[in-house]
């Protein structure tokens, strides 16, 4: 009798202890952190930190923004894609590692098939900007620029494959005129170098752009959504310029899982993010920073999503004919 209950008495031991681990391994039970390809200030960066808390509040612990910044958005995508399937690394996805994955095809990361997109959080269109103190004060202006001095102007960028460097290959290429292209290495140096005299003209996420228009930093001469912004009311969209479905481009992210993560993880994540989404504060800070609150109908359909934006980005690369270096 005494070693029965013995016996007993371990398999309850075991099983409750069995059991505090499975509790202590719901997730999330720790801070989970968003690794953002964008340096500290810029557009996506200052979104994340503004929806952060929000999300935070749903997942019931921190959200940590990690800035991991280079190669276009790739040094943190293969930090994720090697990180645990555990659902404490997360990342912004967009468009630029699409981008940046045609351009290189060798890549050590495959945004198709080494990440499980959760949703789409927002898009962002580009706005053509100047200096406030540049001559060209419309799009016109600064075509006719382009066109009369041939090769001589330049446009800056976040770094090859950009969004800003498509942006301006499309326009240029769409004009049949000819600029530099003068990559940085983040996004947030655009402004500066804008202001500086450096560079002549630049696409800048409206996420970017839009305070610092705003601000009368700035000039907006066009936007890349289909229709204008109200958040820049007068400002034309390239397309009715151009005339061309192509000049037609936005910025879009997302939260992206590494592939293995479970099932459990990737639904939790989804729930917490698109509920958060839904919350007034959230949409009013995305809106005054030219940023369309966006999510997507379920996991599945946000990796449909990542299918056709790969295919679209790859035909406007052949079209600019951008290669990697």
């Amino acid at each position: 009798m005494q070693r029965r209950t013995f016996c007993l008495g371990a398999l309850g031991a075991g099983m409750m202890f069995r059991s505090m681990v499975n509790a202590a391994e719901i997730y999330p039970s720790r801070a989970v952190r968003v690794v953002v390809p964008y340096a500290a200030g810029g557009g996506p960066d200052i979104m994340v930190r503004q929806f952060g808390p929000v999300l935070s509040t749903r997942m019931g612990q921190p959200i940590v923004v990690e800035n991991k910044v280079g190669a276009g958005g790739v040094l943190a995508a293969q930090y994720v894609a090697q990180a645990a399937a555990d659902g404490y690394t997360v990342l912004l996805g967009s468009n630029s590692h699409l981008i940046q994955k045609a351009l290189q095809p060798n890549l050590m990361f495959d945004p198709e098939n080494d990440f499980l997109p959760v949703t789409v959080i927002g898009a962002s269109p580009s706005v053509l900007v100047v200096s406030a103190k540049s001559p060209y004060r419309t799009a016109q202006d600064l075509i006719a620029a382009l066109k009369a001095r041939p090769g001589k102007m330049n446009y800056a960028s976040g770094g090859i494959g950009s969004a800003a460097h498509l942006g301006g290959a499309t326009f240029v290429t769409l004009l049949g005129a000819e600029a530099t292209h003068v990559p940085f290495k983040g996004s947030v140096e655009i402004p500066t170098s804008l202001l500086r005299g450096d560079t002549d003209f630049a696409f800048t996420i409206a996420g970017t752009a839009v305070p610092q228009v705003q601000g009368g930093r700035l000039r907006a001469l066009a936007v890349t959504s289909r229709e204008p912004l109200a958040e820049l009311a007068g400002v034309p969209t390239l397309r009715e310029i151009l005339g061309s479905d192509l000049a037609v481009q936005e910025f879009w992210f997302g939260f992206w899982l590494p592939r293995k993560s479970s099932a459990e993880v990737v639904d939790k994540l989804y729930g917490a993010t698109t509920a958060s989404l839904k919350d007034p504060g959230v949409k009013s800070s995305f809106g005054a920073a030219g940023v369309s609150v966006i999510q997507s109908d379920s996991p599945e359909a946000a990796a449909a999503f990542v299918r056709s934006e790969a295919r679209k980005w790859a035909e406007i690369i052949k079209l600019t004919g951008i290669t990697a270096g």
